[in-house]
């Protein structure tokens, strides 16, 4: 079946606003992009176009981009409730919904009936297998995986993930998409949780267990994940910016597919995603707060 060329992508639908799902819009609609930008809640989407305001004012007080340049891009996002208007017309559609399979299936299964033939689909995961998605739709071979990271205006790679009926010609166009807007494609093939999350998870969940034993605390694991290690962030305060309760989800999914020991979530995440303790309520505003929050620690 014939599916939309990359010099023919013109439209792209971004099927929820939450942060990720923010970033991208913003680094797609910089890029040239029309961009449709939809979420069941108005007020998630307002959220959102304050987040990317907020996001490209930043890079403009960096020198790196103009005043002109940001009311050009914003200009360029339309938002939207209706799934049928964001995605009538889209010649790429880009998921990032929370991660439910079933939420995901059903979402796709919708857009599959919407969509005109030539829309490529794209979920961007961080840990479901695509080809489980793309059994929804009557279109395995134009669905991949565009698993961005947070975040998304600042991170570089972008993780391809082709499906079992992924086509070439798919794979071909998410590669061009990505330096399109700026960032690295690195294709891999299906799996639970793909390369990234398999061993983000396995090194995140050894950490929070050094807590949970009281070999080291917060802090301190922070601290030396930056000073002897020279990541830009710790553990802890990275799931603070992009989640507790994604990386519950993503730890679940793991172990339940693959029984490794290594994925069972540490008590301490569930423990907190029950208390409503999602991350930093600067990146989520239904959340209580994130580790520091709960256990009082000071943020520097």
């Amino acid at each position: 079946m014939s599916q939309v060329k990359i010099d023919e992508v013109k439209v792209v639908a971004q099927i929820g606003a939450g942060r990720m799902g923010s970033g991208i819009a913003e680094v797609v609609a910089r890029s040239g992009f029309q961009v449709v930008l939809m979420d069941i809640s108005e007020d998630a989407l307002k959220f959102s176009i304050n987040f990317i305001k907020g996001s490209m004012s930043r890079l403009v007080a960096k020198g790196k981009f103009t005043e002109k340049e940001v009311e050009e891009a914003l200009a360029r996002i339309k938002t939207t409730t209706s799934l049928q208007e964001a995605s009538s017309n889209a010649d790429l559609v880009i998921e990032a919904v929370p991660e439910v399979m079933d939420l995901k299936k059903k979402l796709f299964k919708d857009l599959d009936e919407i969509c005109p033939e030539r829309t490529v689909f794209a979920s961007n995961t961080s840990s479901l297998m695509i080809t489980d998605m793309a059994a929804a739709t009557n279109r395995p071979d134009r669905f991949v995986g565009l698993h961005f990271f947070n975040p998304v205006p600042i991170m570089r790679g972008v993780e391809v993930v082709k499906g079992a009926l992924t086509s070439q010609e798919t794979i071909d166009l998410a590669v061009e998409f990505c330096k399109k807007i700026g960032k690295v494609p690195i294709v891999v093939n299906d799996g639970p949780g793909f390369f990234t999350s398999r061993w983000f998870a396995a090194w995140a969940g050894e950490a929070f267990r050094l807590f949970e034993a009281g070999i080291a605390g917060i802090k301190e694991i922070d601290q030396m994940a930056k000073l002897c290690f020279n990541m830009p962030m710790g553990p802890f305060e990275l799931h603070d910016m992009a989640g507790i309760d994604v990386q519950l989800h993503v730890m679940e999914y793991l172990f339940q597919e693959t029984g490794d020991p290594r994925y069972a979530p540490p008590l301490i995440l569930k423990k907190l995603v029950k208390a409503g303790y999602l991350g930093d309520k600067k990146y989520n505003p239904k959340s209580k707060g994130g580790f520091y929050d709960y256990f009082g620690i000071p943020k520097e």
